[in-house]
């Protein structure tokens, strides 16, 4: 991946990148797509990686006139990677298609990033369903952002570092992300907490106070109390140093139907 010259010093716009990493999302992308189309002020590009689906979420993305690109690789890591590398923009947002990010992200994201201080900025998740909000989930979400680093990670804590996931909507300064290495492709689940690590260690992360809503679909099949506990293990797990040994505790999951309304 080629780096470029920190954009932030010069006088020009900054240009701002969704980046979607994408498998089997054909019954999400409609309304995903309607999404993207409603954020005010508008991204200049919109990518979505394909990660080898099966049920033509690539053909039906660019039917929607979504720009895709098809990289050979598999999971979120290497999907993300790809992503950032195809991308020239100066910021660049992570968002999942079953998530919503505020309609006004690409403005919050200029704001945000304008401090040279912070190399990592992210929103609260809102964890929804088609009838419901997962109150309890969503303020565990929440507060795991602090709790993990404070226990897990305390001198990266106490200089300002959180731990993001993918439903927090992370975004940062593309060059940042070159210069810190990216992605770790090994990975296939926490690839997000491992970058917010890499992030940590040249500025702040900044929580913006503004939500994002994603998908319940986990919640939905496993119940509430099983997907904490396995959030938790997963977390706990990879904190402790078994980076590569908990995946198959973190299927793929998919629903029927769509997962958010319009």
């Amino acid at each position: 991946m080629k780096g470029q010259a920190r954009s932030g010093q010069d006088s020009k716009r900054n240009t701002v990148a969704i980046v979607t990493p994408m498998l089997d999302e054909s019954l999400e992308l409609p309304r995903f797509a309607n999404v993207l189309k409603n954020l005010t002020p508008a991204p200049d590009e919109i990518i979505l990686v394909d990660g080898g689906s099966k049920d033509g979420s690539a053909e039906k993305a660019r039917s929607l006139g979504l720009c895709v690109i098809e990289p050979g690789v598999t999971g979120r890591a290497a999907q993300i990677n790809a992503g950032v590398d195809a991308t020239q923009s100066d910021y660049v947002c992570i968002v999942h298609a079953d998530s919503e990010p505020p309609f006004d992200c690409v403005r919050l994201i200029h704001t945000i990033l304008s401090d040279e201080q912070v190399s990592l900025g992210a929103f609260k998740p809102l964890i929804c369903g088609p009838d419901k909000v997962r109150w309890v989930s969503s303020f565990h979400n929440w507060i795991k952002t602090w709790y993990a680093p404070l226990f897990f990670r305390p001198l990266m804590f106490l200089k300002g570092g959180r731990l993001f996931f993918g439903d927090h909507v992370m975004f940062f300064r593309r060059e940042d992300f070159l210069r810190v290495g990216g992605c770790d492709a090994t990975l296939k689940v926490m690839e997000d907490a491992e970058l917010s690590l890499k992030f940590a260690r040249i500025g702040r992360a900044r929580l913006v106070d503004r939500v994002t809503i994603t998908s319940d679909r986990r919640i939905e099949k496993w119940g509430g109390l099983r997907a904490n506990l396995i959030y938790f293990a997963v977390g706990f797990t990879w904190a402790i140093g078994f980076r590569h040994r908990f995946s198959w505790l973190y299927p793929d999951v998919r629903r029927e139907g769509k997962d958010l309304e319009s």
